[in-house]
């Protein structure tokens, strides 16, 4: 397709481009519109639209011209990734300065390495003893307030649905314990004894 407009350097219409492309290149007339469309999206076809018709072309110099724009962005970018590397490369050597495989260096990488082990052997000792920390038992008292306060909410619902029971029903505390399998010893738990 592109050839017919690089050859004839003129301008057309799309019917003169069904009847041209099948006899001259041997693209069917069907596909023609949608080849056009195709290079109309990609830039690489100009169009135009005089009154109730569109007009197609492309030029060379246009391709050309597209091309060396490419050409010259591509090698701008080539241009800045090579000062990049060289850059990286200056860096990676001025590190390289002072870590010389000495005796010293090895013996102060040893050192390094068994104030790490050491260190997480501390931080093992500091989570052993964790439970002392002021912070997490306060934590944890809090905690414990929580549960204690819930669990003598739901001791309280239950007390109320046995004594709606006793009175709906008329059934003995003892058998509503023993059908919902709710211990005799059931009572509140008394906040400042468990606290302490």
């Amino acid at each position: 397709m592109m050839e017919i407009f690089f050859e004839t350097k003129d301008v057309f219409q799309l019917k003169d481009l069904e009847k041209i492309a099948p006899k001259e290149k041997g693209i069917t007339s069907m596909s023609v519109k949608e080849i056009l469309q195709s290079l109309v999206d990609d830039g690489m076809v100009d169009t135009d639209r005089i009154g109730t018709s569109n007009y197609f072309w492309a030029f060379p110099s246009k391709a050309l011209h597209a091309r060396k724009h490419k050409l010259e962005e591509l090698e701008s970018q080539f241009a800045e990734s090579s000062q990049k590397k060289e850059a990286l490369q200056k860096s990676i050597e001025k590190s390289k300065i002072g870590r010389e495989d000495t005796a010293e260096r090895a013996a102060l990488l040893k050192e390094l390495t068994a104030l790490r082990q050491k260190k997480e052997q501390l931080k093992t000792e500091i989570e052993k003893y964790r439970e002392c920390d002021p912070d997490v038992v306060e934590e944890m008292r809090q905690t414990n307030q929580v549960a204690k306060e819930a669990a003598n909410r739901w001791t309280d619902n239950i007390f109320s649905i046995k004594s709606w029971a006793k009175r709906k029903f008329g059934f003995e505390e003892s058998r509503i314990d023993k059908c919902f399998g709710i211990p005799e010893d059931l009572d509140y738990i008394d906040l400042c004894s468990v606290d302490g």
